[in-house]
């Protein structure tokens, strides 16, 4: 038997319903036949997420150790191996895909020291000049076709914008948000073409292990794939471990890191529209105020 985190059975509960409990009701039965089909045996106990289990295992066929990642197959999951294997052919420093069921979307990947998140790191600058080093070797890779884009997220963004602004309860969170939507539809033209993460923040880089020849190398891991510009890449570092007085500083050592001197307007662009995104997200589900953190976010880089 395998244990189910508690937390993950909640998550599914509360974001995904009937059809997030059926996910985790299938869970164990999963498990036993990837374990099975792979020839893997559990090596610890059971890692979560927000939305998947990961099981620490070993190959019995070379004693190798694994991760193996269960989860549902979605928009966001299901080109996961895709980025994963064209990160790998670069040299590009994501997670090592070692084998994928496209039917259960299920993962067996290299293991990475899930002790040493980069969130873990006591300097905080240092942990952002690193993660914008890695950050810049996944934006290099051209995105595989077929990916979804971030011209259709914008798309659906600008669309849903009339009706989710008007839940909000405050007028400055609903004239924030305009703005945000203002700076992005001066971009929306070029959405770029890059193979971006979308989700790289502080915990999904995590620190290498030896046996898997990534002594001293900084990880990522858990991309939710788009095709775009590297711009859109920035606000998960600004929003973990947020501190207002380190945004400027940060969106700035970043930029640097992905080459963007000079495309600075529009990073920053993107960026609102990630707060644009999320604020939607947060008033259709059912949320009245944009995240404080994030509104800070965006009055800071608007230079208010």
């Amino acid at each position: 038997m395998i244990d189910i985190p508690d937390e993950l059975i909640a998550t599914q509960s509360a974001f995904n319903g009937d059809a997030g409990r059926a996910f985790v009701a299938a869970l164990p039965d999963l498990a036993e036949r990837c374990l099975a089909r792979w020839g893997l045996r559990p090596d610890g106990p059971s890692m979560y997420g927000m939305c998947a289990l990961v099981l620490p295992v070993v190959r019995e066929a070379d004693g190798r150790p694994a991760a193996l990642k269960l989860q549902a197959v979605d928009e966001e999951t299901v080109d996961e191996p895709v980025a994963l294997r064209a990160w790998s052919v670069a040299g590009a420093g994501a997670v090592e895909l070692l084998d994928h069921d496209p039917e259960t979307g299920a993962l067996l990947l290299e293991r990475l020291d899930e002790r040493r998140p980069l969130s873990g790191e006591a300097d905080v600058r240092g942990a952002v000049t690193v993660l914008g080093a890695v950050l810049a070797r996944l934006v290099a890779v051209p995105a595989p076709e077929g990916l979804r884009t971030l011209g259709g997220v914008v798309e659906r963004m600008l669309a849903a914008l009339p009706e989710r602004v008007g839940l909000l309860a405050d007028d400055a969170d609903r004239r924030l948000l305009a703005d945000c939507a203002a700076a992005v539809r001066e971009v929306a033209g070029e959405p770029g073409d890059r193979l971006l993460h979308w989700d790289l923040h502080y915990d999904n880089v995590l620190a290498g292990r030896a046996d898997a020849g990534r002594a001293g190398e900084w990880v990522a891991l858990d991309p939710k794939p788009l095709a775009g510009d590297p711009g859109f890449e920035l606000f998960p570092a600004l929003d973990n471990l947020f501190d207002a007085d380190e945004v400027r500083w940060r969106f700035d050592a970043l930029t640097e890191a992905l080459g963007l001197e000079r495309d600075r307007e529009r990073a920053r662009a993107w960026t609102l529209g990630r707060v644009l995104q999320n604020g939607l997200w947060a008033a259709g589900g059912g949320e009245r105020r944009v995240s404080p953190d994030h509104a800070e976010i965006a009055r800071r880089l608007l230079g208010r």
